[in-house]
């Protein structure tokens, strides 16, 4: 009976001892997943040198029973929320369930989701990525591992085999595209505005001005017809529109929908793990088309599908609101809002117009254009 045991034990010793007195093997199997593991970095911060220093040690370097039978790169369990396929292997026990996947991409893509949505792991996100051994500490800190050596055998494989300068790579091309979207935005900022151009709506808080003249088409031709002054709408960040203090902390509803308060820093991912939701259908409730996964202010967040009407008639637009901010705010689908409103997307409403909730609008209220997002 012990030696039925120990032997799954060996066995799974010599696999990673064979792999590791290999330095070819290792260097094809980084040569092979490095890249994968760079865009992991860049998709969601979890230092590209851990990912394959991992990789190599949980799986052997590809030569593992668990990664060739189930594309398990990482040794990642099933644990409750798991809907994926399945592969029972022996470990700390006999038979234990762990994740199937129908290709390394997705071992790879699921490891970096495991770590950002567990929040015994967040704590290593406040890290400095190029801090590996503070990353391959807190991995075993906070129980990745069972073995004793864990971390210091993270940071053998990443120093033996130079695997930093992976994690660099990944900081220097998302550097290349930061700097990529600034000099375009910079050269869109140069472009000349056509003096009879509606007021643009912008992301940033801006002097106040006022509308002078709005051109308006009649059948003898375009005609300035002087409006009465009213502030241009400025949208700012949604953070300064939303009252955390208005809203209770876990699930509460709004026009009979479950939602949260979410903080800034939040993520998106953890969210839809915490309450059981995937996480494109979180991006959906929320009409979140390119969302980012960590929240860059407080905001609110549907758990469920948003009702196509609103719990009463009207909402009074306030100074900053943008009508995804008005959709979050009363619980109603931003599809029925602008339906209902006759508003043509990518306009605003101007502070202080009506917005209808349940029935159409008899009229379409004042709107100035909102500048597209690049």
């Amino acid at each position: 009976m012990l030696l039925k045991k120990i032997l799954p034990a060996l066995a799974a010793c010599f696999v990673l001892i064979a792999a590791f007195g290999q330095p070819a093997k290792v260097a094809e199997y980084v040569n092979n997943h490095k890249e994968i593991a760079i865009k992991e970095m860049q998709r969601t911060g979890v230092p590209a040198s851990i990912t394959l220093a991992q990789g190599i040690l949980e799986s052997g370097s590809g030569e593992s029973d668990l990664a060739k039978r189930s594309n398990n790169h990482f040794g990642i369990k099933c644990k409750p929320e798991w809907t994926g396929g399945r592969v029972y292997h022996d470990d700390d026990e006999k038979g234990e369930c762990f994740r199937s996947y129908t290709s390394v991409e997705q071992s790879y893509s699921d490891h970096s989701d495991f770590l950002k949505s567990r929040a015994h792991y967040a704590s290593l996100f406040k890290l400095d990525p190029t801090d590996y051994e503070g990353w391959a500490h807190g991995l075993k800190k906070a129980g990745y591992a069972t073995t004793p050596t864990y971390a210091q055998q993270l940071i053998n494989l990443i120093q033996k085999y130079d695997l930093h300068q992976y994690t660099l790579i990944a900081l220097e091309r998302s550097k290349e595209k930061t700097n990529e979207i600034f000099t375009y935005a910079k050269s869109e900022e140069k472009k000349e505005v056509p003096t009879n151009a509606e007021p643009v709506v912008t992301d940033t808080i801006k002097e106040e001005e006022n509308i002078i003249a709005i051109g308006t088409v009649t059948q003898e031709g375009v005609k300035d017809e002087v409006i009465e002054e009213q502030p241009v709408a400025r949208i700012i960040p949604a953070v300064q529109v939303y009252n955390a203090g208005a809203y209770p902390s876990g699930a509460f509803t709004i026009n009979s929908t479950k939602v949260i308060f979410a903080k800034e820093g939040t993520s998106l991912l953890a969210v839809a793990n915490n309450y059981g939701i995937s996480y494109k259908k979180l991006l959906e409730f929320n009409e979140l088309e390119d969302a980012t996964d960590i929240l860059g202010y407080d905001q609110l967040v549907f758990l469920a599908k948003k009702q196509k009407k609103g719990a009463k008639d009207l909402h009074i637009v306030q100074a900053n609101e943008t009508l995804q901010v008005i959709a979050q705010k009363e619980g109603i689908q931003l599809e029925a809002l602008l339906e209902f409103n006759r508003i043509p997307k990518g306009r605003q409403p101007l502070a202080g117009e009506k917005i209808y909730l349940r029935a159409n609008s008899p009229v379409t209220p004042k709107l100035v254009e909102a500048q597209a997002k690049n």
